[in-house]
């Protein structure tokens, strides 16, 4: 893979795996997101099921919500445990498939899974450990009934082959039950490309409503979520805060069904982006600002289009300049505005800057010196 930015997809899973090797490693020191009991307990996890788990796998938690409030686990079901982590999940599996069925643990930090390893018979429970990514999943086609994650698919590069990956390995009619960060604003690609942000679990996750669509894209059915939490909001990390709130960052769990085939490339290219998902794109992307341009070209342009017009047909129209260029001001200014106001979330001044001069030239142009090169 070509590297953007300088950096590459190895870089940022290496940022990744070195992040939760520490919690796996030091579970004590301070991350900038909620780990251990007290993030058990604050996302939702019911008292006598932490205490049912070994301490040193409940010190490793670093979820971002209770999966197992979707209650998609059934006795005597096979789970893929994607993203195992310490184990939380997975022991909980275990305990809610009985002795008929059977759960795999499968993560991608070899830190995680040396953990888990070691205490998977502590707790008494059949629980199979494998490493891997998401993105291939080393597991045969139809060969599960449900997989649960916890925190995965906002950490990992290629969304939409791990979503496939999913379909594929789950049998027609399973279920999926994960909890897992998304944002309200789309991440730029110099954020994207960042592994230090991507470890703040912010930048690698997809905006809600895309995450929903992937899902429904690649043949998921009843795809619904269960609760959101305001997740970062509990984040020791000044910071943290600071960068999820600037994209609008919180936690969700979601549940969803396989459907029977996998679609085609078209008609999951229709689902993600047909002309059905242009207006929530374009208001996500800063509809105020678009529409306040938009209006200004209008005033402007359209008023000489139809000046144009109608004295090509006879007609005598008079004009009031004054007010022609204040409206064409207004919302040229109300555009400017919006662009300021997305200041958090360009974390740069140059986009106020660009709209500032732009707004100054419109002005210039209108009230002190008009050129047609202005």
């Amino acid at each position: 893979m070509v590297a953007i930015l300088g950096y590459s997809r190895e870089q940022i899973t290496e940022a990744v795996q070195d992040m939760y090797t520490a919690v796996a490693h030091t579970p004590d020191a301070r991350f900038h997101f909620p780990v251990g009991a007290p993030a058990c307990t604050l996302l939702g996890y019911a008292p006598e099921d932490i205490q049912r788990l070994p301490d040193p796998v409940v010190a490793s938690f670093a979820g971002v919500g209770c999966p197992h409030n979707c209650g998609m686990i059934r006795p005597g079901d096979r789970v893929l445990d994607l993203g195992a982590g310490a184990g939380v999940d997975a022991i909980l599996a275990s305990h809610r498939v009985g002795p008929e069925g059977c759960v795999l643990a499968l993560d991608l930090t070899a830190a995680m899974t040396r953990k888990l390893k070691d205490h998977v018979d502590q707790a008494g429970c059949d629980v199979s450990i494998i490493q891997g990514s998401a993105e291939r999943l080393p597991l045969a086609s139809e060969s599960v009934d449900c997989i649960t994650s916890n925190g995965v698919l906002n950490l990992v590069p290629d969304k939409r082959r791990a979503v496939t990956e999913l379909f594929r390995v789950l049998r027609p009619g399973g279920r999926v039950q994960l909890a897992d960060v998304v944002i309200h604003r789309p991440v730029t690609v110099d954020c994207h490309t960042d592994p230090r942000l991507w470890v703040e679990c912010v930048v690698g996750a997809t905006v809600d409503e895309d995450l929903l669509e992937l899902f429904r894209a690649s043949g998921f059915e009843d795809v619904d979520v269960v609760n959101r939490h305001d997740y970062f909001n509990h984040s020791p990390s000044t910071q943290t805060r600071d960068v999820a709130r600037g994209f609008g960052a919180y936690s969700l769990e979601l549940r969803a069904r396989r459907g029977g085939e996998a679609p085609g490339r078209l008609r999951q290219w229709w689902t993600l982006w047909g002309p059905q998902r242009w207006p929530d794109r374009v208001r996500r992307r800063g509809l105020a600002g678009m529409l306040s341009l938009v209006a200004a070209l209008l005033v402007c342009y359209g008023t000489l289009a139809a000046l144009g017009l109608l004295t090509m047909l006879g007609m005598g129209v008079s004009l009031n300049e004054t007010a022609w260029a204040g409206a064409i001001a207004l919302f040229a200014l109300l555009a400017v505005i919006a662009v300021a106001a997305g200041f958090r979330r360009h974390g740069s001044p140059w986009p106020g800057v660009l709209a500032a001069a732009g707004g100054a030239a419109v002005l210039y142009a209108l009230f002190v010196n008009y050129s047609l090169l202005v």
